[in-house]
C-alpha cells in the first residue's frame, strides 16, 4: 500500500494538497509519537492497509489519536465483506485500494 500512497501523494500535490507518507511497518509496538506528530502536523490522517479495516493499522491509529490528538480520519482498506479471486489490479480496485481510492478518501477531510 505504501507505493499507492505514494502515488496517492503525487497525485493530490498536483491538485496543490501536501501529503506525508510514512510506511508504517509495525503494529505492535506501534509508533505512536509519529502518529501524533503526524496528526498534529497534517490535521487529518488517512491509513491504507492491504487487508480488513477491523483492527490494523486504522484501528491502532485512530486509538491513539483519540487518546492523543483528535483529527478526522479515513482508513482505507477491505471492508467487511467475503474475499473475492482475481488479478492484483482487479482486487485493488475491487476493494477501493487504489491511488485513486485514496485520493478521493483524503479529499473528503479537506
Amino acid at each position: 500500500m505504501v507505493a499507492e500512497a505514494l502515488k496517492a501523494a503525487d497525485m493530490l500535490a498536483e491538485q496543490g494538497i501536501e501529503a506525508t507518507v510514512v510506511d508504517m511497518f509495525t503494529l505492535k509496538p506501534l509508533d505512536q509519537e509519529c502518529v501524533i506528530q503526524c496528526a498534529k502536523n497534517t490535521g487529518r490522517i488517512v491509513t491504507c492497509e492491504n487487508h480488513s479495516i477491523q483492527n490494523g493499522l486504522g484501528s491502532a491509529v485512530a486509538e491513539v489519536l483519540v487518546e492523543h490528538c483528535p483529527v478526522p480520519m479515513r482508513r482505507i482498506g477491505i471492508k467487511e465483506r467475503y474475499g473475492q479471486v482475481g488479478s492484483l489490479d482487479f482486487l485493488m480496485n475491487e476493494y477501493e485500494l487504489t491511488a485513486q481510492h485514496i485520493v478521493q478518501q483524503a479529499l473528503t477531510l479537506c
